[in-house]
């Protein structure tokens, strides 16, 4: 199932003067990205694995979709909650850089591991501008992304596909294949399963 919401528009344009150090963000959007890291510092950082539905409580009250038994562990960072969506029991797991400046989308049953990142925005840096660019990031039903992995602006990955650890992902990932390597590689498919849940 897709979400068919419409992320907020975060960054101001071309007009940012991002390269002269202007900024790349609404005063608005930075006020309420500031008052949700203190919040989540407070409130959740702390917590246990087994305090799930508090911190999904937390995501869902900053715009986040969160749907049942879906969690993100306590010393994940989720850069702005209006731009994740997780499905049932998709799972962010610990330390895990989750930097969605573009629409970040796990759907059922995805699992992303300790220390991994997901990257939701680049620069158009043939530009003198060097704008931001924020791109969404899909994780497909049952994938996984292995620990210390690299998800970066744009890509796609395929359900059930697997991104080893440490490997680096751009594009597309095709669905039921195991990937390694930095950029990543096809190694194997992999077994086709129902999900558990």
């Amino acid at each position: 199932m897709s979400d068919t919401r419409t992320k907020a528009r975060i960054l101001e344009g071309p007009d940012a003067g991002m390269a002269a150090g202007g900024p790349s963000f609404s005063l608005g959007n930075r006020i309420q990205r500031a008052i949700w890291i203190l919040v989540w510092g407070i409130c959740a950082s702390w917590t246990p694995r087994q305090l799930a539905p508090w911190r999904r409580l937390l995501l869902r009250s900053f715009g986040a979709t969160m749907d049942a038994g879906s969690d993100v562990r306590g010393s994940a960072r989720v850069w702005y909650p209006p731009n994740l969506v997780m499905r049932e029991r998709a799972l962010i797991g610990p330390r895990v850089n989750c930097y969605n400046m573009g629409l970040i989308t796990l759907e059922r049953g995805a699992s992303v591991s300790q220390d991994a990142s997901l990257c939701g925005g680049t620069h158009h840096f043939d530009d003198a501008g060097f704008q931001l660019v924020a791109r969404d990031i899909v994780i497909g039903a049952q994938a996984w992304i292995a620990a210390e992995a690299f998800v970066g602006p744009g890509a796609t990955i395929g359900e059930g596909a697997v991104l080893g650890a440490r490997g680096v992902a751009f594009g597309r990932l095709d669905p039921w294949t195991v990937y390694a390597g930095n950029p990543a590689r096809p190694v194997r498919e992999r077994k086709r399963f129902a999900p558990p849940f």
